[in-house]
């Protein structure tokens, strides 16, 4: 059963709470505005975590804490580039600078600080799918919700001080050379912030640029605009026209797949409209568009969005396989036919487009074509079919008198 609401009437540590006393195994995500972060839990305790278009930090933190070289690190990313579906903690254990006994401890710190990013979200939304697991990961945690509470209070009173000094992260600051030069007793993280803080960097793309996580940069810049050594020089203007960029529209594409994996589609949807709107040609904006009408049951929204996919390059096998669904439901069985060929042509050892195909030749009247189609799908799939195999089976039997089968 899903559980949902709004962080105004509940906040997430109480969302939390209740979890672990429930014992619950699933997926919680929380949306904030265009952010969107979720955690994973498996019977109460919390196995994984992570905020979409956040930075991955873990090379951060294990050169924060001495770990590894700067060098070794701009090396395993240089190889991550090269070879996209290793993990960078796999390439650095590879590379013998990392133990795995470390990469594990250092992969709980990072899952911790993404739990604690998401406690200083004050607005938005929640919302729990049961029974939802992580995709593979390097590594998967067990950590009680409790024993993140207090840290995560202590950051939230912290959090809403810093946010009266650095109301928001487009605000730019300058660091004021006459009193640095008197002043004393900075921290390691203000000195390593300060070279940043030259007026031509808005505090986002300070946080980026140092590769410290959000809390550490606000609470390092909150302690040097009190102590003055740092004057706001302006903000990073949001009415002048932006560059779109592979990064910008990839931000929206993320969040948009991450709302349409956890039922929050219109949001989804919302995304993928931005996609389409920054890159027009764009076939997988569409795609999704269409994937999230065929959940709500519009049928000739579907078609439309996924024509357009394929008309724009995406002439994938899923195009045209949830394409012949939606002409399915609207009973136009000629056209679903030629779709499922098409999908069939290009997927030729998917079983569920078998199936699919199966099914409107059955609707068809077709029950030859329909039992060889279900067959096929059955050997594809090399283990005990879905319920609705057997159902469509035992109709295409019953159609061909073949009554002891049905």
């Amino acid at each position: 059963m899903a559980i949902k609401g709004s962080l105004k009437e509940a906040s997430l540590p109480d969302v939390l709470q209740l979890l672990a006393l429930g014992q619950k195994t699933g997926c919680l995500s929380i949306a904030d505005r265009s952010n969107f972060g979720y955690i994973y839990f498996d019977k109460g305790r919390i196995c994984y975590a992570s905020i979409v278009n956040r930075r991955d930090r873990l090379g951060d933190i294990l050169v924060k804490h001495g770990t590894i070289s700067p060098d070794q690190l701009d090396a395993a990313i240089q190889l991550q580039f090269r070879e996209r579906d290793r993990k960078l903690g796999e390439i650095l254990v590879g590379m013998g600078v990392l133990t795995q006994e470390d990469l594990e401890r250092y992969m709980r710190v990072q899952i911790e600080e993404s739990v604690y990013y998401l406690f200083t979200w004050t607005q938005g939304t929640f919302n729990f799918e049961a029974e939802v697991r992580p995709e593979q990961q390097d590594f998967l945690v067990s950590i009680s919700p409790e024993s993140l509470l207090l840290e995560g209070a202590r950051r939230v009173d912290e959090w809403s001080l810093i946010q009266k000094k650095i109301p928001s992260f487009d605000l730019i600051f300058l660091a004021d050379k006459e009193h640095l030069a008197i002043g004393e007793g900075l921290t390691d993280t203000q000195e390593r912030l300060l070279p940043l803080l030259d007026g031509s960097r808005d505090v986002n793309q300070v946080i980026e640029d140092s590769g410290l996580a959000e809390f550490e940069v606000g609470k390092a810049v909150y302690g040097l605009i009190t102590a003055g050594f740092l004057r706001r020089a302006g903000r990073t203007a949001s009415t002048a026209p932006q560059h779109v960029t592979d990064a910008r529209v990839e931000e929206h594409r993320n969040l948009g797949v991450a709302f349409y994996k956890t039922g929050m589609l219109d949001e989804a949807a919302r995304e993928f409209r931005r996609v389409a709107e920054l890159r027009p040609g764009e076939a997988s904006a569409p795609f999704y568009i269409g994937l999230v009408a065929l959940k709500q049951a519009r049928w000739r929204d579907a078609v439309d969005a996924l024509r357009l996919a394929a008309e724009q390059g995406g002439a994938r096998a899923a195009v045209f396989h949830n394409l012949a669904f939606a002409y399915e439901q609207l009973g136009r069985l000629e056209e679903a036919e030629a779709l499922y060929a098409e999908a069939v042509q290009r997927a030729r050892t998917d079983a569920l487009v078998y199936l699919g195909w199966g099914i409107v030749a059955l609707k068809r009247g077709d029950a030859a074509s329909a039992a060889g189609r279900l067959d096929h799908a059955k050997e594809l799939l090399g283990q005990t079919p879905p319920p609705t195999w057997f159902w469509a089976r035992a109709l295409t039997a019953a159609c061909a008198r073949e009554f002891e089968l049905a």
